[in-house]
């Protein structure tokens, strides 16, 4: 379940992300875990802090990260799954950050509640685990995921380490996939790349469709979907090339063999060899599009 009923990147069919996600290290680590970021290839020191970044609404708490020492680096916003911000999310963001980026990794669901939002094991096939969650969700309109991408970005640009001159990226995991589209139409001037991961569906028949927002944007594209959300839209892949082509913008638009939630560490889901190879993918193209 990637969003509620009003959303226009919800998938209604519960079958999509069937998994129990347990929201701690310790359980990220005893589900096969996520790789330490210090291994990776060309891996830099990372220095982290929380943060509180003031929107039009309130106080947003988040996570930012970026590289030791001194220098100007790319900047990319980092929206979580629908669980929102937790310890997984820091590790991701951390991760990115060592590999010469500000990386910036929010709570959506500040103005409720500061993160993490769910506690303990949870289970996307309990009603009672869900129905707690749409509480949060249910609460974040497009309007106001469209003023805090705006704040999000102005604080980004701020940060005495970011490099104002390089294009912006921002990246989305399941219902912040839509959200990501959202971020690089408000803020079309800054945001050189998007990318998202399992995202929730990109092409509805609403008029707040996500796929309406490619021709508002001048960003580079990479959207990795998984197989079973594919096999429920079946157009959506086809839809969103045909709607890149027209806007005259590049992307990358995949079926990943692994369901729903594979990039995300502590899920049943987690399918560590699709969600390497998503980061193998990642890396070059924010390489190429955040300069």
């Amino acid at each position: 379940m990637c969003g509620d009923g009003n959303h226009q990147g919800y998938i209604a069919d519960t079958s999509v992300t069937r998994r129990t996600v347990v929201l701690s290290l310790g359980a990220v680590a005893a589900a096969g875990g996520m790789p330490a970021f210090a291994a990776d290839p060309g891996a830099q020191r990372v220095t982290g802090k929380d943060v509180i970044v003031r929107t039009s609404d309130g106080r947003a708490d988040a996570v930012l990260y970026h590289p030791a020492g001194r220098g100007k680096r790319p900047a990319v916003l980092m929206w979580p799954d629908i669980l929102g911000l937790r310890p997984v999310f820091r590790e991701m963001g951390k991760r990115l950050a060592a590999q010469g980026y500000v990386v910036l990794v929010v709570n959506p669901y500040y103005r409720q509640k500061k993160a993490p939002v769910i506690t303990g094991p949870f289970d996307f096939n309990s009603k009672a685990d869900t129905s707690r969650l749409m509480v949060f969700r249910n609460g974040l309109t497009d309007d106001m995921v469209d003023r805090d991408s705006a704040a999000y970005v102005r604080f980004l640009d701020a940060q005495p380490q970011t490099d104002r001159g390089a294009k912006m990226g921002v990246q989305g995991f399941c219902f912040s996939g839509p959200i990501a589209f959202q971020t690089a139409a408000v803020a079309a001037d800054r945001i050189g790349a998007v990318a998202t991961f399992h995202p929730g569906a990109l092409v509805t028949d609403k008029p707040s469709s996500p796929h309406l927002l490619i021709p508002k944007t001048r960003a580079a594209y990479l959207v990795l979907i998984a197989q079973n959300d594919a096999q429920r839209m079946p157009d959506e892949a086809p839809t969103l090339q045909m709607a890149f082509k027209a806007a005259g913008l590049p992307a990358t638009v995949e079926v990943i063999p692994a369901n729903h939630g594979w990039s995300v560490a502590g899920s049943q889901t987690y399918d560590e060899a699709q969600a390497e190879r998503a980061w193998g993918e990642l890396l070059p193209f924010f390489r190429a599009n955040l300069r």
